[in-house]
């Protein structure tokens, strides 16, 4: 469990009568960057501050490095953390909001990973403006300027890109691109499913403070029986693909074909089509993130609890 960078081991939280986390496991391991998704209300944020001691658990147990996460452990220092939206004094610029802060923390100048820091955020010549004049994009990029000062080893981001527009959304998803280029392992929360497809390597689905499933992104995608073929013959692969008693609804789409799996699994569509003499260049999963995240989330409210490996064996 070196490569173990985040434990959250059997953790329950309750606030009152309520239950917004009950008997939650999953683990991060070094160079992941992990996406927790969820319906509001689902548990993510209350997760991410019991990660970084913010709150206490009930039961169960937090761990950072192989450390039980206590409020102020040494541990913590190794961590940078959004877990609310960034904030600054507005009348100051960026960088002196910057030096300001790290000196607070008793650190010296050149001691912090200013450089990089500054070259990740890709802020420009806007660093020296006050930060009032910033646009809500670009104080979030302050934001992770401001807490890769310290060059941490694991990232810590609540719902990063929150409240920005689809430009804004985009820096900031390039930007946790450039961090991850750099090797950093990144644990967030969001509700944009395209983004944590697009950024995230890991995820989980959680729903009522309940784990509902956890993989790879592509084992998350690839639970649909619902596949896309590109081959270069579509008329004689229609013509095969709709007498195989494991596909079903079979249709033209684009330069391929559409069709739904009743069992078996994807490759053994490929297979039957290269015997017939069928030259097979694409194979792929229609479904998106989102349409995964949806219908787990729908099988979870029945009672059911989806099995990754189970699905794989069946698409």
């Amino acid at each position: 469990m070196s490569d173990v960078i985040v434990e959250v081991d059997g953790v329950s939280k309750r606030f009152g009568e309520v239950n917004a986390v009950e008997d939650f496991s999953f683990h991060v391991e070094r160079g992941q960057v992990y996406g927790l998704l969820g319906p509001n209300g689902a548990g993510k944020s209350t997760t991410l501050r019991m990660i970084m001691g913010l709150e206490r658990p009930n039961s169960g147990v937090t761990r950072l490095f192989g450390t039980a996460v206590t409020a102020g452990c040494p541990e913590l220092t190794r961590v940078g953390a959004i877990v609310e939206q960034a904030a600054f004094v507005p009348h100051l610029s960026g960088m002196r909001n910057l030096k300001l802060w790290w000196m607070a923390g008793g650190g010296r100048m050149a001691d912090a990973d200013l450089d990089n820091a500054l070259a990740i955020a890709d802020l420009g010549e806007a660093i020296d403006r006050k930060v009032k004049t910033y646009s809500q994009g670009m104080k979030q990029r302050l934001g992770f300027a401001r807490l890769l000062l310290g060059r941490p080893e694991l990232l810590v981001l609540d719902e990063p890109t929150n409240g920005l527009d689809p430009g804004e959304i985009r820096e900031i998803r390039e930007l946790i691109g450039r961090l991850t280029h750099q090797g950093a392992t990144v644990l967030l929360s969001s509700h944009h499913l395209s983004e944590v497809e697009q950024v995230c390597s890991h995820a989980l689905v959680m729903n009522h403070g309940r784990l509902i499933t956890s993989g790879t992104v592509s084992d998350l995608v690839g639970t649909t029986k619902s596949i896309y073929v590109e081959v270069d013959d579509r008329a004689a692969a229609h013509e095969l693909l709709v007498q195989l008693p494991s596909v079903i609804n079979v249709q033209m789409q684009g330069d391929g074909l559409v069709m739904v799996l009743r069992d078996g699994r994807r490759s053994d569509v490929g297979a039957a089509l290269v015997s017939a003499g069928i030259r097979l260049e694409t194979l792929m999963p229609t479904q998106r993130l989102e349409d995964a995240f949806l219908d787990l989330l729908a099988a979870g409210d029945g009672g059911a609890v989806p099995s990754l490996q189970a699905a794989q064996v069946s698409s």
